[in-house]
């Protein structure tokens, strides 16, 4: 497929600079709130105050709230993180693997894909702190120097996870903002109300659009992404390793660093179709986020789908025939038909057999469809980490210290909370700043409009 054709295809007809640029500004500059936009800041608060309310229960009553025993001392705390940080995969690999892939279907998404990450990092990184037990002491994992030289442990998973989820975080937030410096200049150009020109003009650093800012601009934004896109990579796969390196049968596997990876930009692709495709009917942005847009995301989340389940079917081989180790045996029959049973069923319905839909064209042309699948997507990978934490703790090696685990109120509060504090924080994101890139698209809306003359000056 040729540039013009990808242009055409990304990019619906009529669209024009000021089209762009004025339909944009108007979603974030406009006076007026949208009823639904009220309604859902309104619950996503509510359940915000969920979540604080069960962070101070946490904090003066102690970890012992929640349902975690010997052995599971892992709950919904590592499951959540594990689950969110898998979600914050996609808004990297959209931005960074994409861009550098030169696939311009990225550009009507990527901008709400980074922001998804950045928010989904933060609820993330939440749930370590709070299963600490003293989140207060939180620096002693931090390599800083000191005057009794007492350095942490680095063959501690909390040690790799602070080095992964921090490097991520940092350059995730420096590709969104180094990104987003062409629109906040528009949107200080456009603004009426001088506080908003004052904020947007403080923060688009100057910005003139000469032609040295952007050789400038778009050097330092193709530098983030090729230091981003290993990230997306290495960041889970360090997650990872906080259950290869163990000797727990069931997390003791040299497949689980591609395996977590899939799985992650699989749930990841997932929450940004959630998002995607009520935002483009809310806002009436069916112009800027095509058909297209929807079909290449479906068929990314039926990719990811096929590795899931290539990561499925070798686990069990390799637990299951190919080891020789009866705790391995054990653990894939009982993870299967024993107390947890439910759960491996629900993971293999909603990751691997509900996703096969998206082979069909009609299904992939269905937003009612698609966001079902998605929805579905999400539940099924968060089950599997909770099948792959949980499950595999309950039954130690010594069958005295067998144990279930049941999640308590306040498990759920915090899982519930954390949902929460995600939608505010995008619905925030939507308010204030344009949830599309303004630029990226008008350099869409350019190529575009000279394609006829470059042919008449051809012929």
């Amino acid at each position: 497929m040729n540039s013009s054709e990808v242009t055409e295809e990304v990019l619906a007809p009529g669209q024009t600079y000021a089209s762009v640029t004025d339909k944009i500004t108007s979603l974030v500059l406009t006076k007026n709130f949208k009823p639904g936009w009220l309604l859902l800041i309104s619950v996503s608060l509510l359940i915000v105050g969920l979540l604080l309310f069960a962070i101070a229960n946490v904090l003066i009553r102690g970890v012992g709230i929640w349902g975690i025993n010997i052995p599971v001392a892992w709950g919904f705390a590592i499951v959540n993180f594990v689950f969110w940080i898998g979600i914050g995969h996609a808004g990297t690999l959209i931005s960074a693997f994409l861009l550098l892939l030169h696939q311009q279907w990225r550009t009507s998404i990527n901008r709400f894909a980074e922001a998804m990450t950045l928010f989904a990092v933060a609820c993330a990184g939440l749930f370590p702190l709070l299963h600490l037990g003293r989140p207060i002491y939180f620096y002693w994992i931090a390599p800083y120097p000191n005057t009794m030289s007492i350095w942490p442990n680095f063959r501690s998973p909390l040690v790799w996870d602070f080095f992964a989820v921090s490097t991520y975080l940092t350059v995730s937030l420096l590709f969104w903002y180094v990104g987003l410096i062409p629109d906040l200049a528009t949107m200080r150009e456009h603004a009426r109300n001088r506080f908003a020109r004052t904020i947007y003009g403080i923060l688009a650093l100057g910005w003139r659009g000469s032609a040295t800012h952007w050789e400038r601009y778009e050097n330092a934004y193709r530098l983030l992404a090729g230091l981003a896109a290993p990230l997306v990579i290495s960041v889970h796969t360090v997650v990872s390793l906080d259950f290869a390196a163990g000797i727990v049968p069931g997390w003791h596997s040299t497949i689980f660093p591609p395996y977590f990876v899939a799985g992650a930009i699989f749930s990841g692709f997932a929450m940004v179709l959630t998002l995607a495709i009520p935002l483009r009917r809310i806002y009436a942005l069916e112009a800027l986020i095509t058909r297209r847009h929807l079909d290449c995301m479906a068929k990314l989340l039926l990719a990811t789908s096929l590795m899931v389940a290539y990561g499925y079917t070798m686990e069990i081989f390799l637990a299951g025939f190919y080891s020789g180790d009866i705790y391995e045996h054990y653990m894939q029959f009982d993870r299967a038909l024993g107390h947890y049973g439910y759960v491996f069923w629900v993971v293999l319905a909603c990751n691997v057999l509900i996703p096969q839909a998206l082979w069909s064209p009609s299904v992939r042309k269905n937003e009612a469809l698609l966001f079902s699948i998605a929805i579905l997507v999400n539940v099924g990978m968060w089950a599997e980490r909770f099948m792959i934490v949980v499950q595999s703790l309950h039954r130690e090696f010594m069958p005295s210290k067998w144990h279930d685990y049941h999640a308590t109120f306040w498990d759920w509060a915090t899982f519930i909370g954390s949902m929460g504090l995600f939608l505010f924080l995008f619905l925030m994101f939507i308010r204030v700043l344009p949830m599309i890139s303004m630029s990226e698209v008008r350099k869409l809306v350019h190529e575009k409009s000279a394609e006829p003359h470059a042919t008449a000056a051809g012929e």
